[in-house]
């Protein structure tokens, strides 16, 4: 029988924060889509639950606005997209989670 195809996914940050995305948007990292569609057993596959002790609350809050952005906009024919806001102070954190994604 068949898995039934996911349509959350809990994210949980260093502070034990949980984010529940959409599977579409937190597909949006290449990391996190690979845990969720390995073969095998694996905790994150059959739970749909992805821990990340070392994103902090408000990283991973930041991550999460901007997996529904870049759904938003990916394939936007639009000239008007508007910016992405990042404040300088979480810039280098959301860069090193960012990279660790793969988004």
């Amino acid at each position: 029988m068949a898995a039934q195809p996911r349509e959350t996914v809990k994210l949980v940050s260093a502070e034990g924060f949980e984010f529940i995305v959409d599977y579409k948007a937190a597909c949006v990292s290449n990391t996190i889509r690979n845990m969720l569609s390995s073969q095998g057993s694996f905790t994150e596959t059959e739970l749909g639950t992805i821990n990340f002790p070392e994103i902090s609350t408000p990283i991973l809050e930041k991550i999460c606005q901007y997996f529904y952005y870049k759904l938003r906009y990916q394939n936007s024919t639009a000239r008007n997209i508007p910016e992405f806001k990042v404040a300088p102070e979480e810039a280098l954190e959301l860069l090193m989670a960012s990279n660790f994604l793969d988004t």
